[in-house]
């Protein structure tokens, strides 16, 4: 029989993990909500197209990582490689359009089939915040600056860096494009195999490449801002001026591109170098074409997703977990009672945590283990007085408690 584990690239969230994970999820969220971001909840999967036609056909997602599969209804779906294509198909699907703007926050799973690697699995957690509707840059600002926000709460905005690009309109974008072109056929010799299929598709993504004789070339290669029209220029002078206005520094990198056609002014990254090799937490940029090339009216949006397990990783401190009170019945009569205690008690607000099995000496072992801050003890003598032990586990000091004084009893002694 093969032996029963966990799929590669997968992992088990649980303990230490499964706090600091719950920490960014909740963070995140919080300052979400505080710049007027509601929450959404989409599909893991989608019809294949919705990912194919919004990560090109020819994307390396595309073709070598999305997890697609024929269903029992001969449909073709995919689990979400990531949230944004997904939250376009809802917008447009949802018949959102009489609402914008909207403003959205997510998190959960997606799904890449890549060689995985320190904070980077198969299966891998995502936030991500979306704005749609707002055509100016003032959602560009907010985004890039709730997305610091975030980090700042979490404790690691100093161990980030905030790069930042303009990829201009489509107008100037195509200048750029047809410039690369250019350049790199007269390199085409010495491109990557890789590279070389991208210069007819895609030609920004050769920039990303990873190839060292790639790189050697690349640093040769045209650069955006010489291709910039006036109306773009403006758009990013006003994005900068904004962060400026709010001190949020940021380094222009030139090489910071978003391969996708419907692509367009902003692409900004936050990323550090605390977790080895240089990587992105937050990573995102503008939109405007993406909803109209999903079927959709146009409309401009502007996003970005984060790392749930990267950021989980950098930062530092997790809130503390809340200390139980352990509930230790002793006998079948007491352990009737020790429900109905229990359940009141939570009902009132407490964390219990009732010890099932064991003599005394173990559970109050259990108890300690669980770092519960007190120890309810319950046996035939305390029902017959109609009372409990309330033992401090801090101190060792114990009292005796009226059954009907317990909650007040326990608030004085968590306050």
């Amino acid at each position: 029989m093969a032996k029963i584990q966990s799929v590669r690239g997968t992992h088990d969230i649980v303990g230490e993990t499964a706090a600091r994970h719950q920490h960014v999820v909740d963070t995140a969220r919080d300052c979400a909500h505080r710049y007027g971001f509601g929450d959404i909840d989409i599909p893991i999967f989608e019809f294949t197209p919705v990912f194919a036609r919004t990560m090109g056909e020819g994307s390396d997602v595309v073709r070598k990582e999305m997890y697609t599969f024929t269903d029992r209804g001969g449909e073709d779906v995919t689990l979400r490689p990531e949230f944004t294509a997904g939250i376009c198909r809802a917008f447009i699907s949802g018949g959102m359009q009489q609402d914008l703007p909207l403003k959205f926050f997510a998190h959960g799973p997606a799904f890449r089939y890549e060689r995985p690697q320190k904070g980077r699995q198969r299966q891998f957690h995502q936030i991500d915040a979306e704005i749609l509707g707002v055509e100016g840059p003032g959602a560009d600002i907010e985004i890039i600056t709730l997305g610091g926000e975030i980090l700042h709460q979490l404790g690691v905005l100093e161990r980030c860096t905030l790069e930042l690009n303009t990829l201009g309109d489509p107008e100037s974008r195509m200048a750029y494009r047809d410039a690369l072109v250019a350049f790199f056929s007269d390199h085409k010799d010495k491109l990557s195999e890789d590279s070389v299929d991208r210069l007819t598709r895609n030609p920004m993504r050769i920039l990303d490449s990873k190839d060292e004789g790639d790189q050697r070339i690349v640093a040769d290669a045209p650069l955006m801002k010489d291709y910039l029209n006036a109306a773009s220029k403006d758009f990013f002078a006003a994005v900068c001026e904004g962060l400026d206005v709010l001190g949020i520094a940021y380094n222009l990198n030139q090489r910071l591109v978003r391969g996708l056609d419907y692509y367009t002014h902003t692409a900004f990254e936050f990323v550090t170098d605390a977790l080895g090799s240089q990587g992105a937490v937050i990573a995102g940029g503008r939109y405007d074409g993406l909803i109209k090339m999903l079927g959709g009216p146009p409309t401009p949006g502007i996003g970005w997703a984060g790392g749930i397990e990267r950021l989980g990783m950098l930062a530092e401190h997790t809130p503390a977990p809340v200390r139980p009170i352990a509930f230790v019945p002793l006998g079948e009569a007491a352990e009737r009672l020790a429900l109905k205690l229990c359940h009141g008690l939570r009902r009132d607000g407490f964390t219990v945590d009732m010890a099932f099995r064991g003599n005394l000496s173990r559970r109050l072992k259990r108890a300690n283990k669980q770092n519960a801050r007190a120890a309810l003890i319950l046996g035939d003598d305390e029902i017959a007085k109609g009372i409990v032990t309330l033992r401090d586990l801090d101190d060792g000091g114990q009292q005796d408690v009226a059954l009907d004084d317990i909650g007040t009893h326990l608030r004085k002694l968590l306050s």
